[in-house]
């Protein structure tokens, strides 16, 4: 094997980066197409999420073509917040049979994280940009914004000197009338508890960001691994949030005209996913993405059941017959029983990886 990594910096190589996970599964029967349109502008630093941070593409190659890739940054404010000098590994793919490809790329990837004044780093988990590794559901659809991976990056991963350092659970609900009035009962209280309820399409344009990014920073404060987004990285994200169709589910909640709860839902976007012939994308996999959060002083009094009610109330007017309640850190056990309150069931599992660079 005649391996050579390279640093893509512009725009036709990072174009290329992006695109090579459309090749790693060719056989799938449906998956979600890479987005240039929203990862290139980060690579390339024009994003407001790449702001005050370090960020840079790594490309293993075997006489010519790619068989992994990784993208390695240093974010200032997660040491800041952590007190820890940790990078991250984002966007791994590997082509099959490319375990001294994959091997290759993260030491180089990892060696300039060391330089950066990194002891350790993350594959799998930075938000909203990288999500973690599916361990047991590779073939069903999950929603759009989860990742999709073989089974053999596992194997792959650890031979690059990785461990597990987090485990997650993915959460599906099968829509029934019993739940639906369940649904109403939880938002007919909360409204009886003084909460107002806003869709983001009710909040002007130009207020979405300050109403919803705040609450929502503070709410997942304490979150496993979380980082505080500012107003202009959260407006890129409800723009993107807009183009899915998801303002009418996203929600911010009021008590005495203070944001205490938000919610960003995703509405299912099956359309726009490259399937194979003779496949049929199935009622279950046909789901929203989600992400809720309450501020410390609205906790315990029903609002995040309300707030997650009146989605999939709305996904439901839509005619969805499944929801997801989407990822929760394994051990988050209150967020865990607010989606069994919900009726939803664990679906799939996942699991975030680390490497400290002094072993």
């Amino acid at each position: 094997m005649t391996l050579k990594i390279e640093l893509p910096d512009d725009q036709n190589g990072l174009t290329e980066f992006i695109t090579f996970a459309d090749r790693v599964r060719p056989d799938l029967g449906a998956r979600w197409p890479a987005s240039v349109e929203l990862y290139l502008p980060m690579l390339m630093g024009f994003s407001a999420f790449m702001a005050g941070k370090s960020v840079r593409a790594f490309v293993a190659r075997d006489r010519g073509e790619m068989v992994a890739r990784v993208a390695a940054i240093l974010d200032p404010a997660y040491a800041r917040r952590w007190g820890e000098k940790l990078g991250h590994l984002m966007f791994f793919e590997a082509a099959a049979g490319a375990r001294d490809g994959v091997r290759a790329v993260m030491d180089a990837a990892s060696e300039w994280l060391r330089g950066q004044g990194a002891r350790a780093g993350r594959a799998g988990f930075y938000l909203p940009l990288d999500m973690p590794f599916v361990i047991d559901e590779y073939d069903a659809l999950p929603p759009s914004m989860m990742r999709q991976n073989p089974d053999y990056y596992h194997s792959v991963i650890k031979d690059a000197g990785f461990f597990c350092e987090k485990g997650m659970v993915d959460y599906k609900i099968e829509v029934t009338p019993d739940l639906s009035a369940r649904y109403r009962s939880a938002l007919e209280a909360a409204r009886r508890a003084g909460f107002e309820l806003k869709t983001l399409a009710e909040i002007p344009r130009e207020k979405r960001a300050h109403e919803f990014g705040p609450a929502f920073n503070e709410a997942f404060y304490n979150h496993w691994g979380y980082v505080a987004a500012s107003d202009a990285a959260m407006e890129e994200m409800l723009m993107f949030i807009e183009l899915t169709g998801g303002l009418e589910t996203s929600i911010c909640a009021y008590d005495h005209g203070q944001v205490v709860g938000t919610l960003m839902v995703s509405p299912e976007e099956t359309a726009h996913a490259v399937v194979r012939p003779g496949r049929v994308i199935k009622d279950s996999e046909k789901l929203n993405f989600l992400a809720i959060g309450v501020r410390e002083p609205a906790r315990g009094r029903g609002l995040n059941l309300a707030m997650a009610a009146q989605a999939y109330l709305k996904l439901i007017e839509r005619g969805a017959k499944y929801l997801s309640y989407t990822l929760v850190v394994d051990d988050n056990w209150p967020s865990r029983r607010t989606a069994e309150k919900l009726g939803a069931k664990v679906c799939a599992n996942y699991v975030v990886y680390r490497r400290d660079f002094g072993v």
